[in-house]
């Protein structure tokens, strides 16, 4: 699955200030963190829900501008750029049929195991396949 990747312009933070970050991609993307990789991490969560609401709603997804033009804007002097990665959120949404073969009963354990945490068994099957993924 091809991942996203969108630029970010960091407000840095101090010892009594949170890491400020806006998403100049998607207008109204905004998040923080006490430290930059939180602020990253929560970047990462604000992009994802932006664009599934986005979807969600019908409306279009915002097309990207170059990291230079980003850096030209005046709103944005003294902010530090970076990058994040995140899940192809529009592919996922786009659900495919596939029939596979497993054995009996892995299939009641992975059903036993989605029901308790209230997930569907492909969707349980997809989280484990993003997650043996993450490292590669």
């Amino acid at each position: 699955m091809k991942h996203l990747i969108f630029p970010i312009a960091v407000e840095p933070g101090d010892g009594t200030h949170a890491f400020g970050v806006v998403v100049p991609d998607i207008p109204g993307c905004h998040s923080a963190g006490d430290t930059l990789e939180d602020a990253y991490a929560n970047a990462r969560e604000a992009i994802e829900s932006h664009l599934e609401t986005l979807l969600d709603e019908g409306l279009p997804l915002p097309e990207p501008l170059t990291l230079s033009a980003h850096r030209r804007n005046p709103e944005f002097a003294g902010f530090v750029w970076g990058f994040v990665t995140t899940r192809n959120i529009p592919a996922l949404r786009k659900a495919v049929r596939i029939n596979i073969s497993l054995p009996e009963v892995l299939v009641q354990e992975i059903d036993a195991y989605a029901q308790a945490r209230g997930m569907s068994r492909s969707a349980f099957l997809a989280l484990a396949a993003e997650h043996e993924m993450a490292g590669a």
